[in-house]
């Protein structure tokens, strides 16, 4: 028996997915997380997995995991504490950014701080000019003058930023080697190995937040390897990537920008999965875990993809799934501000201790606390068994802001769920407006282990007509890292005219990025025989400020046939514009390759059919839309396909509870996902 086994580690649970490669057939199991001890919830669900499954340890061939330990630190502000040097009249860059709020019509909106303040940015002489070249060396003394006020700065960590380190890195060499030469514990981040792109905010800030959280990450799969090792595991660690690929745990620990999204880009190619079985050709992707609620787009079948996604408050320039971060999850935890409104997030109480209605010592009250206090939540076994709800802890903690918001503790509850799905309406509309749709025409695909409580009460405020659950809604985003292909993108700034004198640059440097990708996909799974290769181009009309990524093809490149390539660029201007300048000087900015290798993938399997009405479990008693109510409960074990209710209602299973809210009614599909139906989009 050979097993692939895909693991998400989240802020609040450890999910796993196991593959068998002969049936493929797929096992499920979720754990507690343990942020305090890594690699501990890798050995408790290895451990589960025997117990449950009676698989073996020395079976498992390939172990992949995805995991939202960075963004949790950028979103909780919990990341290492930097310095930044950057090139001397330059020490401002984070401060000016793009001169741009969040919100250009809120009045109050504000930029938010960055995550390296003022007082820990040092300006360096030497500069280098727009071609790469020299102007004045790099100044020694200067870099020591910085190196002593990062040491009474009591910084952990430096992010090197020099100007033009795209075009040539060995400023930013220099500035690394005396570091290490005269504070050489510190930890050293330079720009030009983050990812080299044009722009020095755009590249300072990726620079930024792969620093700010790369100490951690490493230190994190280093305890995640032991950890396979000592449960007896084979395979070598992967991990996801931010763009839905995956690489070496080795790779992550020096390139963890790469995987910053790892949790999340997981969830999607899951998700897209899912939706692709089932014939959805649009859908929103909705993840919510313990700390985050990140949604997706899936267009025509496909994941978008994009660069300056947003990491809670921060954005990062790097390919990779088009998420937006929301800091509102199942463990996010609700308070009143000295005004007395009613706030959620962004702080979570994570796993340990947790909400306070899982008994582990939490005291503050969190959108779990909520769903239980409503009496969502509590009504059946959850967590494959390991999660035991004290829904009267709950209710005193909860009780707390009820007094001082002058409500009942059930309102305080509902209240708090609201707030929450205000959040997730802001969030998502920036992501619709960004892509252009319409969430009316798109099905809302929610998973993790709160995304299926709260799916309704965002279907119902974006006015989308239908919700598909999937069959294990809470541990799809570990099947997302398991049949996520072996993946990465290569860049480099070209920033050159495009005419008959450069096409012979423009093929040497896809021959260099081809080789560069070759090699890395070598060196990943041992050969680069049947992959995919894509390339595209930064390209831009000339006094253009910004750029269009326009897909190449390789052979147009390679034969020079220079009407093609800005033939290219025209079409895909008109499509996105409505025009183009057919006479137009263009820019090729910066090149761009994307490297592939496919994975094995599961069949999903069709469940039996019945015509009978199903059998709820009981009837409970719940809080819905401000008024008591007694509803049925149904086990999504016993509902077989064809099967049809309305809501209200509650489906309980191992890994998940869905809420189905009054106005929805609720289908079984034939491989068992559960189909709401927005009564009130329905003409």
């Amino acid at each position: 028996m050979s097993l692939r086994i895909g693991v998400d580690i989240g802020g609040s649970f450890t999910d796993f997915a196991v593959l068998d490669d002969d049936t493929r057939s797929i096992r499920t199991l979720k754990v507690f997380s343990r942020p305090d001890s890594p690699g501990s919830e890798v050995l408790a669900g290895m451990a589960g997995l025997i117990e449950r499954y009676g698989i073996e340890a020395r079976d498992v061939a390939y172990f992949t995991h995805g995991t939202t330990v960075g963004v949790n630190a950028v979103v909780q502000r919990r990341g290492l504490r930097l310095a930044l040097i950057t090139t001397e009249k330059f020490e401002d860059v984070l401060d000016i950014a793009r001169l741009k709020i969040p919100d250009m019509y809120h009045l109050l909106s504000r930029r938010p701080d960055p995550l390296i303040p003022r007082d820990r940015v040092f300006g360096v002489k030497g500069r280098l000019a727009a071609d790469g070249s020299e102007e004045a060396p790099v100044d020694e003394a200067s870099v020591l003058a910085a190196i002593e006020g990062i040491r009474r700065s009591d910084c952990e960590g430096v992010v090197v930023s020099l100007l033009h380190s795209y075009r040539n890195p060995q400023h930013e060499k220099d500035v690394k080697a005396l570091i290490a030469k005269h504070y050489p514990e510190l930890f050293v981040s330079c720009s030009h190995e983050v990812w080299p792109i044009i722009r020095e905010y755009e590249r300072t800030s990726t620079a930024i937040i792969s620093g700010y959280v790369q100490p951690k990450v490493a230190d994190y799969l280093t305890r995640l390897q032991a950890a396979l090792a000592e449960a007896g595991v084979p395979a070598e660690l992967k991990v996801t990537k931010s763009n839905g690929g995956v690489m070496s745990a080795e790779n992550g620990k020096s390139n963890c920008a790469q995987m910053i999204l790892s949790g999340t880009a997981s969830g999607v190619i899951g998700a897209a999965y899912i939706a692709n079985q089932c014939g959805i050709r649009n859908c929103m992707s909705l993840d919510i875990g313990g700390t985050t609620a990140d949604v997706a787009l899936i267009v025509d079948g496909k994941p978008q993809y994009a660069t300056g996604e947003y990491i809670g408050e921060f954005q990062i320039h790097i390919p990779s799934v088009s998420v937006s971060s929301i800091g509102d999850g199942g463990g996010s935890i609700a308070w009143v501000d000295d005004f007395g409104v009613l706030k959620v997030g962004p702080h979570s109480a994570g796993s340990n201790p947790g909400p306070v209605c899982y008994g582990r010592g939490g005291e503050q009250p969190t959108i779990t606390d909520a769903f239980a206090v409503m009496g969502v939540l509590g009504q059946s076994d959850l967590g494959y068994n390991s999660v035991s709800l004290d829904r009267e802890a709950a209710r005193r903690a909860i009780g707390t802001l009820a007094e001082r918001l002058g409500k009942s503790v059930e309102q305080t509850a509902e209240a708090i769920i609201r707030v929450s799905t205000s959040s997730m309406y802001a969030g998502t509309s920036r992501l619709v407006s960004r892509f252009g749709i319409d969430p009316r025409t798109f099905t809302l695909l929610p998973f993790g282990g709160a995304g299926p409580m709260l799916a309704c009460y965002l279907a119902r405020a974006l006015n989308m007509p239908d919700v598909t659950v999937p069959v294990t809604p809470g541990v799809l985003s570990a099947l997302g890292g398991l049949i996520a292909d072996i993946k990465n993108d290569f860049v480099k700034t070209t920033y050159y005219e495009l005419n008959e004198a450069t096409l012979a640059l423009l093929a040497d440097d896809a021959r260099e990025l081809e080789k560069q990708a070759r090699d890395w996909m070598t060196a990943q799974i041992g050969h680069s025989e049947g992959v995919s290769i894509v390339m595209t181009a930064d390209m831009r009309y000339r006094g253009q400020s910004f750029e269009i990524e326009t897909a190449l093809d390789a052979a147009t490149i390679a034969s020079g046939d220079l009407a093609a390539v800005r033939e290219a660029f025209h079409h895909e201007h008109r499509r996105l514009y409505g025009h183009s300048d057919d006479h137009a000087g263009i820019q090729l900015v910066a090149l761009r390759l994307v490297i592939s290798s496919p994975t094995p993938k599961p069949e999903l399997e069709r469940i039996a059919t019945s015509d009978a009405a199903p059998v709820p479990v009981r009837e409970i008693d719940v809080w819905m839309d401000d008024e008591a109510r007694r509803i049925p409960l149904y086990r999504r074990a016993d509902l077989r396909a064809g099967q049809a209710f309305e809501g209200p209602a509650v489906v309980s299973q191992d890994d998940a509870t869905t809420c189905v809210l009054p106005g929805f009614s609720v289908t079984v599909d034939p491989f068992g996902n559960l189909v709401l139906t927005n009564r009130a989009t329905q003409h």
